[in-house]
């Protein structure tokens, strides 16, 4: 999880701006004015909160998907390690998802909310009036939260839950199913496990697959969670994708396609090479502990 962060945070940033601000243009513009305005710096706003946080999410997100395809598994044939089905993959993977999104709505709100704030907070530029887009609003991930709870309370800290919902369970079934055929299809035959290139290939590939998927509702969430920062725009998903529609036509709704999609590689091809020597790792550890 720390991985995907690392590698895809400044392009996730430029993917925010794109879909959620104003005046960004295409993707090499977004890029030039992020780095003309706030420096190299402004690519990583946001990124301690995720960073903190995405052992556990990713943790929780394959722990579910992993052992809720091991339960069907057991109860269809009898084995939890026999080979899944694809409907018990694309199960484990909607249960994923829905999963996801109480961990994952939180986390997601902070980032987008301190990528979206286009100035770091110092006492020097605060003003008594901070809700003119560009001023500052929160000094960090810890204060945007706190923040966020004394205004909004519980029910702001969930702002976007639905779009999320609406984006993860197709996204994460868009993730795992092409990943896990994929690396298949690609290991060797006669191969017990697949080699750290092919899990690598079917990351990428998977990761580029299921952020093309989940972009038209991930500009829905970009939207609906960066609305607060200064304004509040959008009742609602449904009110969001009504007023970005008759704003801007059908195509806001590809806004970031292709960084998600460039992102998604890099991004998920380390998570699951992460995920996979991991598992290596500890589990030649327990082999070695308990012969």
């Amino acid at each position: 999880g720390i991985a995907s962060v690392v590698v895809g945070h400044p392009l996730d940033t430029v993917k925010t701006r794109l879909q959620a601000g104003q005046g960004y243009g295409n993707t090499l513009k977004c890029v030039l004015t992020v780095y003309r305005n706030e420096s190299l710096a402004g690519f990583f706003k946001g990124m301690s909160f995720p960073l903190a946080s995405i052992g556990i999410y990713s943790s929780v997100v394959f722990g579910v998907f992993s052992n809720t395809q091991r339960l069907l598994s057991q109860r269809r044939h009898g084995d939890p390690a026999a080979a899944p089905s694809l409907t018990d993959m694309t199960l484990a993977s909607v249960v994923a998802g829905v999963i996801s999104v109480g961990i994952g709505t939180p986390v997601e709100l902070v980032k987008i909310r301190l990528q979206m704030q286009t100035q770091p907070y110092t006492k020097a530029n605060v003003k008594l009036n901070s809700t003119v887009p560009g001023s500052p609003v929160y000094r960090g991930p810890i204060h945007c939260l706190r923040t966020i709870l004394q205004k909004e309370g519980i029910p702001g800290v969930y702002r976007g839950n639905v779009a999320m919902l609406l984006r993860d369970v197709p996204g994460y079934c868009a993730y795992f199913i092409p990943y896990t055929m994929f690396c298949d299809w690609i290991t060797p035959h006669g191969s017990i496990s697949p080699n750290p290139f092919s899990i690598w290939v079917a990351g990428g590939v998977a990761g580029a697959v299921s952020w093309a998927v989940s972009t038209p509702m991930d500009v829905v969430k970009s939207r609906i969670q960066a609305d607060g920062v200064y304004l509040n725009q959008y009742k609602g998903t449904l009110d969001c994708m009504l007023q970005s529609y008759q704003n801007e036509g059908l195509k806001v709704f590809c806004r970031g396609l292709l960084v998600n999609t460039m992102r998604g590689f890099p991004s998920s091809a380390a998570m699951f090479l992460g995920y996979e020597l991991s598992l290596k790792a500890m589990k030649r550890c327990q082999t070695e502990t308990n012969p």
